[in-house]
């Protein structure tokens, strides 16, 4: 297992529509982050401010500047302190990780899953509640 890459597989994926933000973070954005609170609508998240459309991406998922132009796609959160839980807890499962070819597993996890999950879970340790 390796650390995050940053390849912004997950981010991408799961950035439209397939996020929630419990009401408790909902409504600590609308008190102290309106910039991010202003993707909210009727308690669901990521929807266009002006229009009122769900997002196919999150609007908070930034390319990383290159060092050099070879260099890898790189993404950021701009809201990697204020993010919904969901992205906090991603990922959580091994056989998740292989479904959405998560770029941290390396074929020997898959064939020692429950190692894997240990080395997950240490280094997930600071995102996870």
């Amino acid at each position: 297992m390796k650390e995050c890459n940053q390849c912004g597989k997950c981010c991408i994926k799961y950035g439209g529509g397939d996020l929630s933000a419990t009401v408790q973070e909902i409504e600590m954005w609308a008190l102290f982050n309106p910039e991010i609170y202003q993707y909210v609508k009727d308690d669901e998240i990521w929807f266009d401010p002006h229009t009122q459309l769900r997002l196919i991406v999150c609007p908070f998922l930034e390319i990383a500047p290159k060092k050099a132009p070879s260099h890898k796609t790189m993404y950021t959160c701009s809201i990697y302190l204020d993010r919904p839980e969901d992205c906090r807890q991603y990922p959580s499962l091994v056989s998740e990780m292989i479904r959405d070819e998560c770029e941290m597993i390396e074929p020997k996890d898959i064939n020692n899953q429950p190692k894997a999950l240990r080395k997950l879970n240490i280094i997930m340790l600071d995102s996870r509640s």
